[in-house]
């Protein structure tokens, strides 16, 4: 991950995002109810879910990275019975679109929103708000703790 670009997310700008979101949701429902797709989900779920009043709220759960952040096949946990039929599906980020997919294939009826989506996996949802480049790490608040960091200019073009 050291030559990776890094998106840094605090719980502020995740409930912003969130939040607006939810405001281009509004015209999209009404909402029967809300899928979160767990773990990255459930926060924006339960942020979107207080902002369009939805009280019915279920996981998708399903494990798609190992503890060292390389992607592998997804493992469904848990699903939701029937097609999706005005329901809402809330992640935190579309990244190359196998989660996705196996999402869209429990509930292919369901809309499909996401706060951040990269290029690969951003035609699989119906809607985001953020597009980060295929190549950034996205820094979740649950996943972070602050501490001091070198300047830029220290770690650019290899730290010279």
């Amino acid at each position: 991950m050291s030559n990776q670009k890094t998106f840094p997310v605090s719980w502020d700008q995740l409930h912003r995002d969130s939040k607006a979101l939810a405001w281009r949701l509004v015209a999209e429902g009404p909402w029967q109810g809300i899928a979160a797709v767990s773990r990255g989900g459930l926060v924006p779920a339960a942020i979107i879910a207080r902002e369009l009043d939805v009280r019915l709220i279920d996981t998708i759960c399903i494990v798609s990275y190992r503890d060292d952040n390389s992607q592998k096949q997804p493992e469904i946990l848990k699903d939701i019975a029937g097609d999706g039929q005005d329901w809402l599906i809330i992640d935190d980020l579309v990244d190359t679109g196998r989660t996705a997919k196996v999402v869209r294939k429990i509930l292919p009826k369901a809309h499909f929103s996401t706060v951040y989506a990269k290029a690969a996996g951003r035609p699989l949802v119906d809607s985001f708000i953020t597009e980060v480049s295929q190549d950034t790490w996205i820094l979740f608040p649950w996943d972070t703790e602050l501490q001091s960091v070198p300047p830029i200019i220290h770690t650019a073009n290899g730290g010279a």
